[in-house]
């Protein structure tokens, strides 16, 4: 038997209920936060998360699920993130010549080639926002507004907050020497990555999970140690801003993102307890990725959120519980002769705006009715020669155990 790929999964029917019902508070919400759908290709070309993701990054190196192009000479990628993605058809589609700010959301598979584990497979699902054009903390803010909106929504209220600023351009350097001295005075204990990212990318190191590595990053330099007094003061006004919106959130010194496109602000809402992946959603400010992608100098700030850990940590919370669909009435033909009849009156009542079903495996009336039960059914209703001469029939509520006769002409079912 051929079975699904390793790190991917089947979303059954009664799970897709649970699924269905985050996405819609997920649309609600952007939605009300002013950003628009936009959906983007599942693949695009190699050099666009080259560029966009940090060729330095264990996406790039060693995550993405990379493949030659049978028609033309180049590298394709399945997406392993978003905002790449979305950056592009700002471009493309001359959207950063539009009004300012551009607000896009979207839910989208994704996928990398990582260990699979609770919590992180090879193709995830997530919700993602991306806003550009605006370079105050207010657009932090927003976008932090949303997904704590999204949480309380879902019931998840022990996610919290970790916040950080990583600097810029101008203050990085500082920083990333001193980080720079402060490793090479332990490069014994690094692992072999960090042993390279210490050379390409010293900030990275923070992020790396081995346990020595991690050891050591609780005692690294501090990145809001060396803020330049313009990131100070962003940083500073944003946490003003979530003071005033009532959102609270811990700074945490190792919040650094595993993405080389961030700047300024990097945050994540963690729950604990769910599994070793703990972060629900992540997200910060790049502000030089539009310009790195071949756009103009145009800031931007985003998220994404996972929905398996979201399921996860509303299954801790006792959240996750949503009806499974069921039809409201189940036609049951106790003969050949019946049947066209059926299926005439659920065609009618579906056209309605009433869910319907009828027998399609010639079932005795006792089957019938107990396949009616497991569905959930509300009502069933019995057809067979007598009753459509007659015109009238037996509605079986199945809830209550009663039933009453019903005339089959301009039959609706009760509200």
């Amino acid at each position: 038997m051929i079975q699904k790929i390793k790190g991917t999964m089947d979303i059954l029917p009664e799970q897709t209920p649970l699924f269905r019902y985050i996405e819609q508070v997920m649309r609600e919400e952007a939605e009300k936060y002013g950003f628009g759908e936009i959906r983007t290709p599942t693949f695009e070309n190699t050099a666009l998360f080259v560029r966009g993701v940090g060729d330095t990054t264990d996406v790039v190196q060693k995550e993405m699920y990379t493949f030659a192009d049978r028609d033309e000479n180049r590298s394709i990628s399945l997406r392993p993130e978003g905002t790449a993605s979305v950056v592009r058809a700002l471009l493309e589609n001359g959207r950063h010549v539009g009004a300012m700010p551009q607000k896009f959301y979207y839910i989208i598979n994704c996928f990398r080639h990582e260990a699979p584990q609770a919590g992180r497979s090879r193709e995830f699902f997530q919700f993602g926002t991306e806003t550009f054009g605006a370079a105050a903390p207010a657009a932090d803010a927003n976008a932090i507004g949303l997904a704590a909106a999204v949480f309380r929504r879902l019931g998840l209220t022990s996610v919290r907050l970790h916040l950080n600023s990583i600097g810029c351009a101008e203050c990085r350097p500082a920083y990333r020497k001193a980080l720079t001295e402060y490793y090479g005075a332990h490069i014994g204990e690094l692992c072999d990555t960090c042993h390279t990212r210490l050379a390409q990318n010293p900030l990275r190191l923070l992020d790396c999970k081995n346990p020595s590595c991690a050891a050591l990053a609780s005692a690294a330099p501090r990145t809001v140690d060396y803020l330049c007094p313009a990131c100070r003061e962003h940083f500073e006004t944003l946490c003003s801003l979530l003071d005033a919106m009532g959102i609270s959130y811990t700074v945490d010194p190792s919040i650094v993102r595993g993405l080389d496109y961030y700047t300024r602000t990097v945050f994540e809402f963690i729950a604990e307890g769910i599994a070793a992946q703990s972060t629900v959603c992540g997200g910060g400010r790049y502000d030089g990725l539009v310009e790195s992608l071949g756009g103009p100098s145009l800031p931007g700030i985003g998220f994404a959120m996972g929905l398996t850990r979201v399921i996860m940590a509303m299954e801790q919370a006792g959240t996750a519980s949503v009806a499974l669909p069921h039809p409201r009435l189940y036609i049951a033909p106790l003969c050949p002769a019946a049947v066209p009849t059926a299926y005439a009156l659920a065609e009618r009542l579906r056209a309605a705006g009433s869910s319907c079903e009828c027998d399609m495996m010639d079932r005795s009336l006792k089957a019938q009715m107990k396949y009616a039960g497991k569905i959930g059914a509300e009502y069933t209703l019995i057809l067979g020669e007598e009753e459509i001469a007659s015109g009238r029939a037996q509605l079986r509520n199945m809830r209550e155990g009663t039933q009453e006769e019903v005339a089959l002409e301009g039959f609706t079912l009760p509200c």
